[in-house]
């Protein structure tokens, strides 16, 4: 016997059709009292002839007239009833016969009965409009009344209990909401010694850093009650929902205190007020200002702690950050390679993996990559070896995950020329090979001309180590390398054969340029100055940036600065190339033949000329490119890019 499992209620449907069964049931016998005295009267009422001839013979023993009706019984006893009619003789007929006969006014139905069958029409036209409301607001609260409530909803362990154990690579997160376990758990520890509660933990991170996984992690911890809500859940379209729907959350918190309550993308209810300018959504800075209130206003919540989560702090109203309300900011970052391997290791208990797999190895080619991006590629890794028929995750599926996460899916399908297979071939290969003579790169890790995402190839590049910061030099080395392609088809092709495949190399070598003049002080002309802010958080990749007030000389300037650096990187990548152009084609040549080099492959076949070793590899396996006539547009094949993250 499970006595925690909860009753089972009754169908809301169901519930619903047997309200309306017993209302008309209702309706039924009052119909049918109300009419029993006529219906009475039908069913035994007989001829007026046949009574006539009764009386004649002398087998009716009393009469009684009502109305239209006439009552009676006979000799033996029984009831009658008959319609009377215009009959003169009736009375003598009865003194003839010695009939005891008499009258009574006719019986009606009182006035309430009257007054509640006249009602009844309103009634029903009352009870179906009030049952129609109620099925509209149903998905705004319980009751017709409910559109201002909490969607706040209760997380319980039925929908999977998360703990600091399923946490990883995010020590100092963890360690900072440690404390606030502790407090729950037991907060005499730190009252004695004068320390309050917290409040508000405000959780910032870029997406996929665990912000969420994290809440949960401390409800489960501290085995206290979790109320979740998205912060787009307070919004409405009518004024003051959003601040009765706070209000309602809160008095919800407080019954089941201490409790955590997780508003999720809080920058949706917590922008900014009067960013607008006037124009700014009343509704949205009602609910803020009732958040205010709620968190640290006249009345304390104690007992509960506010936890929420955003990427975008740099939109959030000052008021809501401030000490009292969300008392520390704790920040999510991407994780570092430690981190990435104990991520990895939770993903991995869940697969069974090949004695080859090495998660440290894959941490170390995944730099920049956050939980969610590592959780995606273990679940990657599996599909593609349930697709290939394998009892157990090899590391040979890792990489071809990490190769479909990081570069896109395999154009298996688009025909190339051998002409164009040829450009590509050198185009990546000038890449590689600038890269290979550059001290201050991070090595390479592949190299390829297998069309993948928006790119008809590729040369990936991975550091050794985090880094956070980057060199003078390394920032220079970048720029050759970006314009390694560009240099490589000059040289083979010529002037007039150079294509639109190096357009993602200028434009990230034109951005690396401005970001070292502009903002990173490396141009000798303008000085350590800064003449251009990052506004707001990353945008698709880019940073918006604003350009101070300046003069139109120091504009030009800048700009020729940006010019100088960019044809130094195509200078460097020329002089590289020009002098080991016998690498350069034997680089383009073995990428034709094998489309793919690994960083080890290009250092033995540059250094030693040591040709790829091949031997393992399935040749059953169709290549992603085949010679042949093109099936795509010419403009498309090298506009979107064709080395767009080549170098960088």
């Amino acid at each position: 016997m499970n006595d925690d499992k909860e009753p089972q209620g009754i169908n809301p449907m169901m519930k619903s059709l047997l309200i309306w069964a017993g209302i008309l049931l209702l309706i039924g016998v009052f119909v049918s009292v109300f009419d029993t005295r006529s219906r009475g009267a039908k069913s035994d009422a007989i001829a007026y002839s046949e009574f006539i001839s009764k009386v004649d013979e002398g087998s009716v023993k009393e009469v009684v007239q009502a109305g239209d009706v006439i009552s009676g019984k006979m000799s033996n006893g029984d009831a009658f009833h008959v319609y009377a009619v215009n009959d003169p003789g009736l009375i003598d007929r009865l003194e003839r016969r010695n009939v005891r006969f008499s009258a009574r006014p006719e019986e009606g139905p009182s006035v309430w009965m009257v007054m509640l069958y006249q009602a009844l029409p309103f009634i029903l036209i009352l009870g179906v409009g009030f049952f129609i409301m109620r099925q509209m607001q149903k998905g705004a609260g319980s009751g017709a009344m409910g559109f201002g409530k909490s969607r706040a909803r209760m997380l319980t362990e039925k929908q999977g209990r998360v703990t600091f154990d399923d946490v990883a690579g995010i020590d100092e997160a963890r360690e900072e909401l440690q404390e606030i376990v502790d407090f729950l758990k037991d907060p005499s520890k730190f009252s004695k010694l004068g320390g309050k509660i917290p409040k508000g933990a405000l959780l910032v991170g870029s997406p996929g850093t665990g912000k969420t996984l994290l809440a949960r992690a401390i409800a489960g911890e501290a085995n206290v009650p979790f109320f979740t809500i998205s912060g787009s859940d307070f919004v409405e379209m009518f004024v003051g929902v959003g601040a009765s729907r706070v209000r309602d959350m809160f008095d919800q918190a407080k019954k089941s205190a201490p409790c955590i309550v997780f508003i999720d993308e809080i920058d949706a209810v917590g922008r900014h007020r009067g960013a607008g300018l006037g124009n700014g959504n009343d509704e949205r800075e009602q609910t803020l200002n009732q958040l205010l209130v709620e968190m640290d206003g006249f009345e304390a919540n104690e007992g509960i702690i506010i936890i929420a989560a955003t990427n975008r702090p740099d939109v959030l109203d000052p008021a809501l950050l401030r000490p009292g309300r969300f008392d520390r900011q704790i920040v999510v970052p991407h994780p570092d390679i430690e981190g990435r391997e104990k991520i990895l290791q939770v993903h991995m208990k869940k697969v069974p993996l090949a004695p080859d797999v090495d998660a440290r190895t894959i941490a170390r080619g995944t730099p920049g990559f956050s939980g969610a991006d590592l959780a995606n590629l273990v679940n990657e890794a599996a599909l593609l070896a349930a697709r290939l028929g394998k009892r157990l995750v090899s590391m040979a599926q890792f990489e071809a995950a990490k190769d479909k996460v990081m570069m896109g899916t395999e154009w298996k399908s688009l025909v190339m020329t051998d002409d164009e297979k040829r450009m590509t071939a050198y185009h990546e290969a000038g890449h590689a090979l600038v890269t290979f003579h550059e001290p201050a790169s991070d090595p390479i890790h592949k190299a390829t001309i297998i069309p993948r995402g928006r790119a008809l190839g590729m040369v990936v590049r991975l550091p050794e180590r985090d880094t956070y910061s980057y060199h003078r030099d390394k920032m220079y080395a970048n720029l050759s390398i970006a314009m390694g392609g560009r240099v490589a088809e000059e040289l083979i092709f010529g002037y007039d054969k150079v294509s639109s495949g190096a357009s993602g190399d200028i434009q990230m070598a034109t951005g690396l340029a401005r970001s070292m003049v502009t903002q990173w002080g490396m141009s000798d002309k303008m000085g350590p100055l800064q003449y251009e802010e990052q506004q707001g958080e990353t945008f698709l990749g880019y940073s918006q940036t604003q350009r101070h007030n300046m003069s139109n000389e120091t504009a030009q300037l800048i700009d020729s600065e940006i010019r100088a650096l960019v044809e130094g990187g195509h200078a460097q990548a020329t002089k590289i190339l020009k002098k080991n152009i016998k690498q350069l084609h034997t680089l383009a040549n073995a990428l034709l033949e094998y489309e793919t080099l690994t960083g080890d492959e290009i250092n033995a076949l540059l250094k030693d000329g040591t040709p790829p070793d091949r031997s393992g590899i399935d040749h059953n396996q169709p290549k992603a490119l085949k010679a042949g006539g093109s099936s795509i547009p010419k403009t498309r094949k090298r506009g979107i890019g064709g080395a767009a993250t080549q170098g960088a």
